[in-house]
């Protein structure tokens, strides 16, 4: 139980964290969208060096653990959602216009696409969190690992990838919920998944871990 508490924690935190880095991403966004890309990658920065909890950071490694490493993950997706919920909503009833406005404009735009664009897209932005996360882990110095993360960051919120966790925060910061939406953000957490396994499993294949 103790574990659960603390992996539930930790995930809470690493919402929170992805919750700046969206509102730090929406007020530039059409300013300087390369600048706005650099400036999230802070909240991913916080959550590897603070060791926090991610779906994102997390999920390739579901091919590694035992099965109960599930438990966790799902912990993890509900303690990621619940960080960036109150994020959201401290925008949202912060009445922050700017924000809003941006990411009701965002949502519209993300969730016109069909389930199968979505769902590769969010494939391409797992194998990016993953090459992050494990590019953090292997680098041989803090220099070159934050600067592989932030590049994974910055390829992936410029290229239009999807992330989950990050979407539900803009989600709830737009104000706008339907069903349609809620199936895609699952759809996107199923993708990511599916790109983090796939170069997570590939690379063991080729023994390169």
């Amino acid at each position: 139980m103790k574990h659960y508490i603390e992996t539930l924690i930790k995930a809470i935190l690493a919402g929170l964290m992805i919750g700046i880095g969206s509102a730090i991403y929406l007020s530039l966004k059409s300013i300087n969208p390369i600048m706005g890309a650099l400036l999230f990658s802070f909240g991913l920065l916080v959550i590897c060096n603070f060791d926090y909890k991610l779906y994102t950071g997390r999920v390739a490694y579901i091919i590694d653990e035992k099965p109960s490493y599930l438990i966790d993950i799902l912990i993890i997706l509900i303690g990621n959602t619940l960080g960036g919920i109150f994020i959201a909503l401290c925008l949202y009833f912060g009445d922050m216009s700017n924000l809003i406005e941006t990411a009701q404009a965002l949502v519209s735009h993300k969730f016109e696409s069909t389930y199968i664009n979505m769902l590769f897209k969010a494939i391409l932005c797992g194998m990016m969190m993953y090459l992050g996360v494990e590019g953090f882990k292997r680098a041989k110095n803090p220099i070159s690992a934050n600067v592989i993360l932030s590049f994974a960051v910055i390829i992936f919120i410029l290229s239009g990838f999807e992330h989950s966790i990050a979407n539900i925060i803009y989600v709830v910061i737009s104000g706008q919920i339907s069903l349609h939406i809620l199936i895609s953000l699952l759809v996107m957490a199923l993708g990511n998944l599916i790109g983090a396994v796939i170069l997570n499993f590939l690379e063991q294949k080729a023994h390169l871990k």
